[in-house]
């Protein structure tokens, strides 16, 4: 169990790390937009367009390239293209490399630095966690507990239960940005209902207000955020779970617990339930990585500074190392999750077992 354990960690590990390199090769060899995005003063070098200004503009360039590190090769190895013939080799460039330095920057827990504001891509990224996952966390546990209650309600068959599954399915086929859209417009807008604010989670005056005031602000902000993700993330998972458990309750034990004198609620309850979350464990294992990537929707639409916004502007900016450092942390987060489903599905069934 512990090797088995310890070889599935092992395989994570090396997943995220392969996803990490491609990302990092792919990204950096843009390298000169980047440099221009870096350049703050840009403006000044471009203006009469003189030889002097280009060589202005260009010695600033290739300064920012050297601040930044991108005037070194990308990899340990790579073509070099010889300017006069047009000819190209493969050449060894050693360990003074781009991805070489990222590496072992990752090794000891450094993610690199912001091409934009400098500060370190670990600072920015725990900004915005604190509140991505307050935000994706909340969403989960509410989808996940709403899910479990809803579903065994319409196992037992009641009377509502076709018009709750009509809705459930009308609102699988939405996508996120369109119920987003549709909650702001309906509780954020002073012509429908104006109870709920759309942007300002950010702003200074919220953030040197009294903490009660903090608090209500921020419960405030995150109300129609977090309500998009439940509904969107709902419906799968309760018509997943209620499939099951219809499943389940035609079988010959649930017959016989309920030919014993149990009720239909407590056979569902201590009989029906953990057989039938067995398919839904990966469901709920993805749940928190598929949340993750919804923020990118809530955060923009409702103008939250979370993870979504903060790697939408970086991919904009070409802000690699940020952009870099998110989706290896999203990347780890889901190959986890998948993990952690492999674990629940042991707790769940004592009769499966891992294979090597």
């Amino acid at each position: 169990m512990a090797w088995s354990l310890l070889w599935r960690f092992s395989r994570t590990l090396l997943a995220v790390w392969a996803l990490a390199s491609v990302v990092f090769l792919l990204s950096h060899h843009d390298t000169d937009t980047a440099a221009q995005f870096a350049l703050s003063d840009s403006s000044e070098f471009v203006g009469s367009g003189s030889s002097s200004d280009s060589a202005k503009y260009q010695a600033a360039q290739s300064a920012v390239l050297h601040r930044l590190g991108l005037d070194l090769p990308l990899f340990y190895v790579g073509r070099i293209t010889f300017s006069p013939s047009g000819a190209s080799q493969w050449q060894w460039h050693g360990f003074a490399n781009q991805y070489h330095r990222w590496l072992t920057g990752v090794l000891k827990g450094d993610l690199g630095t912001s091409f934009r504001t400098g500060q370190t891509v670990s600072a920015r990224l725990l900004q915005a966690l604190a509140y991505t996952l307050p935000l994706t966390g909340t969403a989960a546990m509410l989808s996940v507990l709403a899910a479990l209650g809803l579903a065994q309600r319409l196992a037992a068959g009641p009377w509502w239960q076709r018009p709750v599954r009509t809705l459930l399915v009308s609102l699988h086929a939405l996508p996120l940005f369109v119920v987003a859209l549709l909650l702001l417009l309906l509780f954020a807008n002073p012509e429908v209902f104006a109870w709920f604010p759309t942007y300002g989670l950010d702003q200074p005056t919220t953030l040197t207000a009294s903490p009660w005031a903090r608090t209500a602000t921020y419960v405030l902000h995150m109300v129609l955020p977090i309500t998009a993700l439940i509904l969107t993330a709902l419906p799968d998972l309760t018509l997943q779970l209620t499939a099951s458990l219809t499943h389940e309750l035609g079988s010959d034990y649930a017959a016989t617990a309920r030919a014993k004198g149990l009720s239909g609620s407590a056979v569902i309850r201590h009989h029906a339930l953990r057989n039938a979350l067995l398919p839904t464990l990966t469901q709920i294992a993805e749940l928190l990585p598929a949340l993750v990537a919804g923020a990118l929707v809530v955060e923009v639409v409702f103008a939250l500074p979370g993870m979504g916004r903060l790697l939408a502007e970086a991919a904009a900016s070409r802000d690699y190392p940020v952009l870099v450092g998110g989706v290896l942390l999203t990347g780890a987060a889901r190959l986890l999750a998948l993990l952690l489903a492999d674990l629940l599905y042991l707790w769940a069934d004592p009769r499966i077992r891992w294979q090597p």
